[in-house]
């Protein structure tokens, strides 16, 4: 049993784009598989045929998770957190959300807990549970793979790509805030780190 090696309706190739992914990672994962295997059907199904050609500016993808999974999901979409196409949401959880900016239609991918075991039914004679699930992964349908749920997101203007919409400066550090990510309290200006503690420590010098 094999994999369709096209998307008919993407004409992207699965094997192509996950070698690319790889390249990108460094490594071939079970991540990588789902990644690239997500975004082919989260691309077709909001009717993104070219993410980075003639649809790169029509298309955001949130990602809920920093591992594996978003290396392959930024190769295949050609979304990346420098552009602002690519938004990361710390859910924690294997999924990502898909949205079309031209048509407003956008879905949501989530990576089925219970493809782990069924990986095992597939290829029983792998003992490796990983190496099982990688080639499971590859030849295992969608509907065995992910749910998807068809869901509304609404971006704010400060969150699309595009140059700066606002520039401040913080009253307490004196650091500068874009991108309307400043604070106003009692008529000052901060930015998040002052007002709701940062995630790191100024060491003594």
């Amino acid at each position: 049993m094999q994999p369709m090696s096209t998307d008919k309706q993407n004409n992207f190739n699965f094997e192509t784009l996950l070698e690319a992914s790889v390249k990108t990672h460094g490594h071939l994962c079970p991540g990588q598989v789902l990644g690239v295997r997500m975004s082919m059907l989260g691309l077709r199904k909001i009717g993104i045929d070219d993410p980075k050609g003639k649809d790169r500016k029509s298309l955001i993808v949130f990602v809920e998770m920093d591992r594996c999974a978003t290396d392959a999901v930024q190769s295949v979409t050609g979304c990346s957190l420098g552009h602002r196409t690519m938004k990361f949401v710390d859910y924690g959880k294997m999924a990502a959300a898909y949205l079309n900016l031209k048509t407003n239609s956008a879905v949501r991918v989530i990576a089925r807990e219970d493809s782990r075991d069924r990986a095992k039914n597939y290829f029983p004679d792998i003992e490796d549970k990983y190496k099982a699930q990688l080639e499971a992964y590859k030849i295992m349908s969608d509907e065995e793979l992910f749910d998807v749920m068809d869901v509304t997101i609404e971006i704010r203007p400060e969150d699309l790509p595009g140059k700066p919409l606002k520039r401040v400066k913080c009253d307490k550090c004196g650091e500068h805030v874009q991108d309307m990510r400043d604070l106003t309290v009692d008529g000052k200006i901060y930015c998040k780190a002052c007002n709701e503690g940062a995630y790191y420590k100024v060491s003594k010098q």
